[in-house]
């Protein structure tokens, strides 16, 4: 059987929509940047930590590095659980939402909103550090460079989920080419190019084990964004779990082989912290020499790490559209535009970051005491969490995903208290109290809902409706096109319509055509010719609508209102009143700066004082 155009226009919807979803190399693209950018600071945070204790330490870079490296793989493969276990979407907060109750999952999601802003505030002022240092001079004008980044991924992201991950597939692909090769020439070269920096001979200390874990909570930085692909499946084309599946190993194996090529070249090399110099440099220098190969290396880098922010902008938005589903957001928050972008927690997130790095002023530094202390919290509550529902649903071979998972738990959450130890007071705190609060806010709109819910009787079958006697009142300054429009409207709507309008002893003739229509001041002759002229204006038009003129001998607008609707409200002849606020709609939105907002204004004073039904109008005027 046909199935007809209908039919065919779903389908072919269908597909469009298809089209504007991620495949598995724009997943790559477009969710990976933060953990595939953190290979340029996450070893060298290794290094700056054991340099400290000489050139004996740094042979402790691998070790560290491969514990690092195992926990990625746990992390991998537990995420990877993750989404098959939840394809919807949301990483910690849904896993700790079902298996760890509402409150807990509350705090895996302000934990991963804290961390995705700070993401994207430090992978652009990140990039932009790394060209203010190759071009010097650029370095006042900082702050508005970062501002500009932002602005140019933000607007990808407006653009469309797909359409960004595309823009950013070949600036990844030449950053994982530049990696891998200087990790195979510096593993080729039997000595370095160029020299790298060694540790200093005065750096001396003993390598005890709390040495070694303050080197692997700040290496622990480059795991940053692997949880972005399980809290963003919805935005992936089907098999959407296959494909985020696979994104996930990819990111894992990409990863985890830079991290340890590296560090090899850090041990062989004996490469020390260069305040001038990233470590990263260092090695492409001992690796091409100081080339082409080099700045291209750089240049590469620099890219990647500006544009990193672009994992917050996939992951953060399906997040908070998650938060509104379930009502500890506006539901504005769950809304798509029609390139299928949340389009409110993108403008969230850009708003938010641009805060961070405005009062940063733009420095890496300042941001990064607190970068990563939040995806951690994330990290341990869905491990724990997916331990809990593997021991619910137990599937054939639970009890190795339970321990595979819980092995993860473990490392996650002394992860966990080591970054929060180490970095409280540099700012670490700061991420409780930020917690704290968006837990508040959640808890708060929450309650708003569950208010209103009970309010509206959702969940209860409604009374059979019956029509109901009403009165319909409209406020206007003149008779014109907008009057009209306004009455007419009135008529449909109830079963006596009211003209009110408020005249002051100063009131113009409201016939002047210099006089704005919906304007109830200006120069003019005293309250009783005031009132002559409008009933006169009334009277000739004879719109069959009786007009109430009240008077305001303060020049105030609203208190007349007011005091009449009071006065009408107990009249207690009619079951129901309306206010009908008509506006003019002009052509231009510059235009609505020339309007006096009378509306607007009526409009809040009535709400507060009234318990009237407000209806605002707004009829166009071509001009």
């Amino acid at each position: 059987m046909a199935q007809g155009p209908a039919a065919d226009a779903d389908k072919s919807a269908g597909h469009s929509h298809e089209r504007d979803r991620l495949t598995v190399s724009q997943g790559i693209a477009a969710l990976s940047l933060d953990a595939l950018a953190s290979v340029a600071y996450g070893p060298e945070a290794i290094v700056v930590v054991l340099a400290t204790a000489g050139a004996q330490a740094l042979d402790y870079t691998l070790p560290v590095t491969l514990a690092i490296v195992v926990l990625l793989t746990a992390l991998t493969l537990s995420y990877r659980q993750v989404i098959a276990a939840f394809p919807n979407g949301g990483g910690a907060y849904a896993v700790a939402g079902r298996h760890l109750g509402r409150r807990v999952s509350l705090v895996a999601a302000a934990s991963l909103i804290i961390d995705y802003v700070l993401n994207v505030a430090v992978s652009v002022s990140a990039g932009v550090a790394a060209l203010t240092s190759a071009f010097p001079g650029l370095y006042s004008a900082r702050v508005w460079i970062c501002v500009g980044v932002l602005a140019l991924v933000t607007g990808l992201n407006l653009y469309g989920v797909a359409e960004s991950a595309k823009a950013l597939i070949v600036p990844t692909v030449v950053f994982i080419v530049a990696i891998y090769a200087v990790i195979l020439f510096g593993l080729i070269r039997s000595t370095p190019a160029t020299q790298p920096t060694h540790p200093s001979a005065t750096a001396t200390g003993t390598v005890g084990v709390l040495l070694l874990l303050r080197a692997f909570a700040s290496g622990c930085s480059a795991l940053t964004g692997v949880e972005a692909i399980a809290n963003a499946v919805p935005t992936f084309r089907t098999p959407r779990v296959k494909r985020a599946q696979r994104t996930e190993v990819g990111l894992g194996l990409l990863l985890g082989t830079m991290l340890i090529g590296l560090s090899l070249l850090i041990r062989k090399f004996h490469v020390a912290p260069n305040p001038t110099k990233t470590v990263l440099a260092q090695l492409t220098d001992a690796s091409f020499g100081h080339n082409i190969g080099f700045f291209v290396v750089q240049f590469a880098t620099m890219v990647l790490l500006a544009l990193a922010a672009n994992t917050s902008f996939g992951g953060m938005p399906v997040l908070t559209s998650l938060l509104a589903r379930d009502n500890h957001l506006p539901h504005a928050f769950a809304l798509r535009a029609d390139r299928q972008v949340y389009r409110h927690g993108v403008l969230v997130l850009a708003g938010s970051a641009l805060v961070l790095l405005v009062v940063a002023q733009g420095n890496t530094q300042t941001l990064v005491p607190v970068f990563a202390i939040g995806v951690f919290i994330g990290f341990t509550l869905s491990q724990a969490g997916m331990v809990v529902h593997w021991r619910l649903e137990r599937p054939p071979g639970w009890q190795g995903r339970a321990l595979l998972n819980g092995v993860g738990a473990v490392l996650t959450a002394a992860a966990t208290v080591i970054e929060l130890l180490s970095k409280f007071r540099e700012g670490g705190w700061l991420v409780f109290l930020a917690v704290a609060v968006l837990v508040v806010v959640f808890e708060s709109v929450h309650r708003s809902y569950a208010r209103i819910g009970a309010a509206l009787h959702l969940g209860e079958r409604p009374a059979h409706p019956e029509a109901r006697r009403s009165l319909v009142l409209v406020p206007v300054g003149a008779v014109n096109l907008l009057t009209e429009e306004a009455i007419s409207a009135a008529l449909s709507l109830g079963d006596e319509v009211r003209a009110i309008t408020v005249v002051h002893v100063d009131d113009s003739h409201p016939d002047d055509p210099h006089t704005d229509a919906d304007t109830d001041t200006d120069a003019g002759t005293d309250i009783e010719a005031t009132e002559a002229r409008m009933r006169e204006s009334w009277l000739a038009w004879q719109p069959d609508v009786p007009l109430i003129i009240l008077r305001s001998p303060t020049r105030s607008l609203t208190r007349p209102v007011v005091d009449y609707i009071h006065e009408v409200e107990h009249e207690d002849a009619h079951d129901r009143l309306v206010v009908l606020i008509p506006e003019m709609q002009l052509t231009h939105p510059w235009q609505r700066l020339l309007q006096n907002q009378r509306g607007p204004i009526l409009d809040l004073a009535l709400r507060r004082h009234t318990d009237a039904v407000i209806c605002r109008l707004r009829i166009p005027i071509k001009t």
